[in-house]
């Protein structure tokens, strides 16, 4: 054709031509539609183009226009001459469907099932000329159904499949450029979209089966309905049995709708419910399709066809049905994963009268020959997704009305029919007209990410048949910013351009994207072509114990991912070695192995190879690590992570829910803490299948998109100086990372400033590196704690100003965006070159007002307590362990302090104490001292310099101060120290000691004196005589050979020197020269160190009364229960030197020890003597009392008391033990027991009376021994007292043996309070 020709007839689309004759619309109508866009272009360019250009153009045109016509023509010649089954219904009204494909672009046909649509409508289409352009596309909802119409459409047409009549579906395409009609799925269409998207290879589409209204369906429906007017030659006719048919017309613009009604044989439908009101409630549905089919085998010949839910359902089916038939009725199954072989058998019929037992797949277009039953459950396992879980959930469901009547049009196309339904007429009413369209239960995240990439409409503004609902949009855009492929302004990100050229769930697109990143796409492969199809692995009912032995070859401890990898490297192993196809069918089944499944794996994996291939990325050659791989597939399974439940079993997943691994799985016991699942599926209750152990650290990794931070407990942190904070991430809602320590300042710049400002600067949390280099900071510190300190004295906190005014002060100097010690350190070195003090805080800055009256002589550092120095500490806080002034006390010194010195406190604190102290007294005394403060004053004026009033304690002198400057003296006042009550004063009142150790440690802290002795005495002790060594020439001492013994020595403690005092100590054999902290125990060592010195001189006098001691023997006798004749030997040698050796004065040197020997020489003998009498009577009264005590049994309490108090008397060092004086009275307190013993028979209830009078003195006295027993320190006065009691007993119990002085229980009462306040 010429340039002009050319040129002419792309004017005809727009231009009139002079004759106003009619025009063509579209000039090359009689071209392939594929070539129109080609020649529409060069064209242009032919008119357009300059010079050689535009010769070439027209060249090409040229060209291609006649190949074009050229193959129209052919392909028209050739078009196959239907012919048409009149009886059909659809064949009925073939001329007005005829017409109305001619006249509109969009027809709807609606009708029966079985009057003929599916095979007939093609072959209208070809009457009219069509397929001559292009293929007359046919989709199936699937591929069993697109193979079977192929089938029977090419036998009407007396073609071959392959032909004629092109077939193509997943792996399978059998469609050669020849053939006029493409039967396909609808999903083959959609995905042609992406390579055609105005589909030009196609003239005539028929969208069959639309009433299934899949996800694919109605997506090819919206695209459809915005490519016609881009494609006015294109017709396209959409058909079902049972359809919205107004609904459809609406979406295409009001296109026609035409119905066939009949059919060829009429269905008589029957209801048999499983379970009626006069049967057994026990039946089951098993129960009711046996009875169904016995039913309708009554009623003729025919094949039945059984609707059941899923595959396990049609196997326990078929297990009830051959246990009721006879061996020669065949019993298939139907189901879409059903082997080619398999599916053959179903259209094929072998004679014998069959059962098909089919899954929802045999609903529609896909008819089984000899059909004449049906029986119906009315279920099938639907498929829908939680939008609240995220999971894909298939449950077993009722059908839909217009499912139900799919159902009952299988049959009735051989001969009247019969369809059992096996619920009411009720149920049927009841339930939905139509079922839900899968838009309505699908995710949309595939549907979302392939529109954004072929740059359609938004989701939202699709032309839906029906729109999504809101939240399954949302749901979807959700996914793909998981995956990564959008960003939050839901445009394709790099992810999502590279995902969208993938024709793969985005799911799996994302993983293989990944993999090719993390170094594992030869791995990811493998797996993700396994997530594509059925899992092969079979797991009979019957065999499932064998089926998981075999299947442990292919199992990995800690994935199942990888345990496709090893069955994946079995089967390929497999292949290689296979001899026959046969041999490798049985290798797969007796692996329990779907050989149907492993072949679609092999060819999925085969496709995903050429795809990565085409993109031109390379496979690793090393193999990817466990981390690589499970890395890659969390990019697209970040939804299906678990975290195990400490409580229970279950884990925990992605927004809420909770599941369980698949009873199936090998890892289903040691999946480990976390885990990523390939799919999380609802059945009876949540389950993960195929799931492997991961880390947590790759969850925030590969999700750190989506992790959620949180940040709680902003801190300063001194050493680090820096702000950190504990970070929780979370993952969907599971707690990745419950806390971890991060640097916060970077994260919230202005929060941090604050922080490091407040707690850094104005809380003195400053590293000690840095502070030596900021003298502002050193400046100011020092500061503050002057001024707190002025305010732990006064007892008061309005002196310094409040952290707020200070932080204001930084706030305003140091920028903005510093909050760690290094920026504000760069900082501060650039700013204080220009002012030094631009940061020094002065005293007025800091003071709210004047601290007047806090001197150090009021409150000073140190007090002076015997001639040593303690330093004195303030504290303002009412009600903590360190209120008031506390005194620092090295333990060696514990035992030393005055405590009377001690209540005088420090003079600042003084008067208020006095104050409070007088406010104890009764109103009669305290209104003898008002006014108060002043009398107060007149006190401290007087003692002010008194060490002597203040030695003896604070509430003596003032009793004194009292009766003195009032003058109550004379008028017989008595002011007793009871009067006072020191014990409601407030607790800082009282002198705080803080016990420390030789390095300045704190060992304890508190008020009470007593208690710290008590608890701390011993150790104080040993202590303090560690510090002084003795000289060598001061041990090992066997006679006096040193010079005079000092009074006191000088001991440095803390850095001080305190007084200690000497003594010589026993050491058995020789003695040695110690110092001790206090008097009184210096004076007990001494006394049995020197004691020992002097039997050291009297050898011989030892020897001789150890050998002739007079009346041992009988003392021994009635010793033996105390202990041996040695010890009571020793005993009595040891009283009698110490009352013939040490008598006041004791010797302080050489010279009056060697006089004192020779002195006590003389009297040896008879102090020897006199101790022996005077034990010997004590024992005889013992044993007396020993003797005559078991007869008194009955009186329990009397005689427990006895009992204690022999005890106390009679303990097994008694004779050395109790001073001499006291021993002498022994006999008498013996006497005086049998004494009480005889009156006790006479008036038991007397001695019950006086023991209760005499019990609150010995308590208070026990009490009293006790603690002195836990300080190592003795107190003459309670010694006395103890024997005063023992005195008592005789006076109360055995007056007749008279005391040696007045004693009562009164007297005694008086005495212990006196004792008890000094």
């Amino acid at each position: 054709m010429s340039g002009r020709m050319a040129v002419l007839l792309l004017m005809t689309c727009s231009v009139s031509r002079s004759d106003h004759s009619p025009l063509p619309k579209d000039p090359f109508a009689d071209c392939l539609a594929t070539d129109r866009a080609r020649l529409k272009a060069l064209a242009r360019d032919a008119k357009s183009q300059p010079g050689p250009k535009r010769a070439k153009a027209q060249a090409d045109f040229d060209a291609l226009l006649e190949r074009s016509r050229g193959i129209v023509a052919k392909r028209r010649e050739r078009l196959p001459k239907p012919q048409f089954q009149e009886d059909l219904p659809v064949n009925g009204r073939r001329g007005e469907i005829a017409e109305l494909i001619a006249k509109h672009q969009v027809v709807i046909v609606c009708g029966e099932t079985g009057s003929g649509k599916t095979t007939q409508l093609p072959k209208i289409c070809i009457e009219l000329g069509r397929g001559a352009t292009g293929y007359i596309g046919h989709t199936q909802p699937r591929r069993l159904a697109a193979r079977s119409v192929a089938s029977r459409v090419a036998q009407e047409l007396q073609t071959q499949v392959g032909m004629g009549v092109g077939v193509k579906i997943r792996f399978h395409d059998k469609t050669i450029p020849e053939s006029v009609i493409k039967l396909m799925t609808d999903g083959i269409l959609l995905a042609e979209t992406q390579t055609d998207p105005y589909l030009n290879a196609y003239d005539t589409i028929i969208i069959d089966e639309a009433h299934e209204r899949s996800l694919n369906i109605d997506f090819l429906l919206g695209y459809l309905k915005q490519l016609l007017p881009k494609r006015p030659d294109l017709k396209v006719v959409v058909t079902s049995a049972t359809i919205d048919a107004e609904r459809f017309s609406q979406h295409f613009n009001g296109a026609p709708v035409i119905e066939v009604s009949g059919r060829l044989y009429p269905v008589e439908v029957r209801h048999r419910p499983v379970q009626t009101d006069d049967k057994d409630d026990e039946r089951d549905l098993y129960e009711a399709i046996v009875d169904a089919v016995d039913e309708v085998s009554r009623l003729g010949p025919g094949d039945t066809l059984v609707f059941l839910p899923g595959e396990r359902e049609i196997r326990e089916a078929a297990e009830a049905l051959r246990k009721r038939h006879p061996p020669h009725t065949e019993i298939l199954p139907l189901f879409s994963r059903l082997s080619a072989g398999d599916q053959d058998k179903i259209f094929k019929p072998s004679g014998a009268r069959r059962i098909v037992l089919a899954t929802n797949v045999a609903e529609t277009s896909l008819t089984v020959p000899g059909i004449r039953y049906v029986v119906d459950t009315g279920l099938a396992r639907v498929k829908r997704y939680s939008y609240r879980n995220k999971v894909e959930q298939l449950q077993v469901e009722k059908i839909s009305q217009a499912a139900a009547r799919q159902r009952a049009g299988r049959c009735g196309r051989v001969a009247a029919g019969v369809c059992i339904r096996l619920y009411d007429e009720a149920d049927f009413n009841a339930r939905p007209p139509f079922t839900d369209p899968e838009i309505l239960r699908s995710s949309l995240a595939g549907v979302i990410l392939r529109m954004k990439s072929l740059r359609l409409a938004d989701v939202e503004n699709f032309p839906f048949l029906e729109p999504p609902p809101g939240k399954a949009v949302a749901d979807g855009y959700a996914l793909l910013q998981e995956l990564g492929a959008l960003d939050e302004a839901n445009q394709l990100t790099g992810i999502g351009h590279g995902l969208g050229k993938l024709p793969l769930d985005p799911r799996i697109g994302r993983m293989i994207v990944a993999a090719r990143d993390l170094g594992c796409l030869t791995e990811m492969l493998v797996i993700a072509s396994a997530l594509s199809v059925q899992d092969p692995r079979d797991r009979p009912q019957d065999r499932q114990q064998a089926a998981d032995e075999k299947h442990k070859l292919f199992a990995d401890e800690k994935s199942e991912f990888l345990g496709r990898l090893k069955l994946w490297a079995w089967y390929q192993n497999a292949i290689e070695h296979k001899k026959t196809n046969r041999q490798l069918l049985d290798n797969c089944h007796a692996h329990f192995l779907s050989a149907l499944r492993m072949r679609e794996w092999r060819e999925v994996h085969s496709q995903l190879h050429a795809m990565v291939t085409e993109q031109g990325w390379k496979e690793n050659q090393v193999p990817g690590t466990y981390e690589a791989i499970h890395k890659a597939l969390l990019t697209g399974l970040l939804g299906n992570l678990g975290c195990k439940s400490d409580e229970s079993g279950h884990y925990l997943g992605a927004r809420g829910i909770r599941y369980l691994i698949h009873p199936s799985s090998p890892l289903q016991k040691k999946a480990g803490k976390w885990i990523v699942a390939a799919e999380i599926t609802e059945t009876t209750k949540l389950f993960a299948r195929c799931v492997a152990r991961i880390e947590p650290e790759w969850l925030e990794q590969v999700g750190a998109h989506l992790i959620k931070r949180t940040f709680f407990d902003a801190h300063w942190e001194k050493k680090a100086m820096q702000v950190s904070a504990w970070e929780r991430t979370t993952l969907y809602g599971v707690v990745v990372t419950s806390k971890r320590r991060v640097h916060y300042g970077p994260m919230a710049p202005v929060e941090g400033r604050d922080i490091f400002i407040r707690q850094g600067l104005v809380g003195g949390e400053i590293d000690e590196g840095f502070a030596k280099r900021w003298p502002f900071y050193q400046h100011n510190q020092k500061l503050i704690r002057e001024i707190e300190n002025l305010e732990h004295k006064q007892r008061r906190q309005d002196v310094l100003v409040d952290d707020e005014l200070i932080a204001a002060f930084y706030d305003h100097v140091i920028p903005e965006g510093i909050h760690n010690g290094a920026t504000f350190d760069h900082w501060r070195k650039e700013a204080e070159r220009d002012n030094p003090k631009l940061l020094f805080l002065s005293k007025d800055d800091l003071m709210r007002h004047s601290a007047a009256g806090v001197t150090t002589d009021a409150f000073p550092h140190h007090i002076k307590l015997s001639g040593v120095e303690y330093a004195l500490t303030y504290h303002f806080e009412p009600g903590s362990p360190r209120d008031g002034v506390t005194m620092t006390v090295p333990l060696a010194q514990l035992n030393q302090l005055p405590a009377p010195r001690m209540e005088w406190l420090v003079p600042g604190l003084l008067k208020e104490k006095l104050i409070q102290l007088i406010k104890t007294l009764p109103q009669k005394i305290r209104a003898k001292l008002v006014p108060v403060p002043e009398f107060v004053e007149e006190f401290i004026a007087a003692t002010a310099h008194d060490e002597r009033a203040m030695a003896a304690g604070l509430i003596p002198a003032l009793i004194d101060f009292i009766l003195e400057s009032k003058g109550l003296n004379a008028r017989g006042w008595a002011v007793t120290p009871d009067a006072f009550r020191p014990d409601m004063l407030p607790a800082h009142f009282s002198m705080n000691l803080k016990l420390i150790d030789e390095h300045g440690r704190q060992l304890d802290m508190g008020r009470n004196l007593t208690q710290l002795r008590a608890e701390w005495g011993r150790e104080a002790k040993q202590e303090f005589a560690e510090l002084h060594e003795t000289p060598a020439e001061y041990t090992g001492l066997t006679d006096w050979t040193f010079g005079e013994l000092p009074e006191l020595m000088e001991v440095p403690v803390a850095g001080q020197t305190v007084i200690g005092y000497p003594a010589l100590s026993d050491e058995g054999e020789t003695v040695s020269l110690k110092v001790f902290d206090s008097q009184e125990e210096a004076q007990t060592v001494h006394s049995w160190g020197l004691l020992r010195l002097f039997m050291l001189q009297f050898r011989e006098q030892v020897k001789y009364f150890d050998k002739n001691l007079p009346g041992l023997t009988q003392m021994a006798m009635q010793y033996m229960a105390l202990g041996t004749a040695e010890e009571l030997k020793q005993q009595i040698i040891e009283l009698a030197f110490e009352r013939a050796c040490l008598f006041e004065p004791w010797p302080v040197n050489a010279e009056q020890f060697k006089a004192r020997c020779a002195e006590a020489k003389a009297r040896l003998g008879l102090q020897m003597q006199e101790v022996a009498r005077i034990a010997g009577t004590v024992l005889t009264e013992w044993q007396a009392v020993q003797k005559k005590l078991p007869a008194f049994k009955v009186h329990a309490a009397a005689v427990q008391d006895i009992e204690a108090q022999l005890k106390r008397l009679m303990g097994k060092h008694f004779i050395f033990e109790t001073p001499f004086e006291r021993l002498t009275h022994f006999p008498r307190y013996l006497k005086a027991i049998q004494v009480r013993l005889d009156k006790l028979k006479a008036d038991p209830a007397r001695d019950a009376k006086l023991m209760a009078e005499y019990a609150p003195l010995w308590t208070n006295y026990e009490r009293r021994a006790i603690q002195l027993a836990k300080q190592g320190v003795s107190d003459p006065q309670v010694e006395q007292f103890r024997w005063l009691l023992e005195e008592l007993r005789v006076g109360i119990y055995a007056q007749e043996l008279r005391t040696p002085v007045p004693v009562s229980v009164k007297r005694l009462q008086k005495q212990w309070e006196g004792m008890a306040y000094g």
